[in-house]
């Protein structure tokens, strides 16, 4: 039997939740001449205090351009993005395992212009795409949501969110009415940490091995956690 507002629909977050940026933080920190342990050091004490990744590379590089160092860098033969080796080992299962449900897949995410075509290359198991610079909507924005809903053409609360970030997907998602779920992995997963919004997450994951399960479980009405 299964339960009154099952989930119709899962939209994933890209960076951190399908996408490991280890090898991207590590290409930035070759470019700026600063060793590699060095710069994921900064990066955790600059999110542990509130800080953004403008803080981050102007501590390297005072005066950083972000626009004019990608630039630099495609000239350079080294382009800023991702690529198939980047992608998490549980990521395709996982968008598979849910489409094979009848899940209504969606991947959307604050990414560049230049993040829907390298994730198109990914040939990923996915109903639909957002990139934000694409979209010209952001998270946490509300509308950033309210899009995702209207993709699926799911009320919000048959919307599950997946992300790493309790400030960018899981409040933003909760506050909008939808589900979410909080991915424990990457520098945001590690570093972040709220009670109250972790008790409003309807899954708090380890990895995305285990979410189809959970929701097929969800959906039948069986307890969660």
């Amino acid at each position: 039997m299964g339960v009154e507002r099952p989930v119709q629909a899962v939209f994933f977050d890209i960076g951190e939740t399908l996408v490991n940026e280890g090898e991207i933080y590590g290409r930035w920190a070759d470019w700026l001449g600063v060793p590699r342990h060095t710069f994921l050091a900064k990066l955790g004490a600059v999110l542990a205090t509130g800080g953004t990744y403008d803080d981050l590379f102007a501590y390297f590089k005072p005066g950083f351009d972000l626009a004019e160092e990608e630039r630099k860098r495609a000239e350079a033969g080294v382009p800023n993005g991702f690529g198939p080796d980047d992608l998490y080992p549980d990521a395709r299962a996982c968008l598979s395992g849910l489409r094979a449900q009848g899940v209504f897949v969606g991947v959307a995410g604050n990414q560049p212009v230049q993040a829907a075509e390298q994730f198109a290359a990914l040939r990923m198991d996915a109903d639909v795409v957002g990139i934000s610079d694409v979209w010209g909507i952001a998270k946490p924005a509300p509308e950033f949501f309210e899009r995702c809903a209207q993709l699926a053409d799911a009320l919000p609360d048959r919307v599950l969110y997946v992300g790493d970030r309790l400030d960018n997907d899981v409040r933003p998602a909760l506050a909008y009415g939808m589900r979410a779920a909080f991915l424990r992995r990457g520098p945001w997963g590690v570093v972040q940490d709220d009670p109250e919004a972790l008790a409003g997450a309807t899954f708090v994951l380890d990895d995305l091995a285990e979410l189809p399960d959970l929701v097929a479980a969800f959906n039948q009405g069986e307890p969660v956690g």
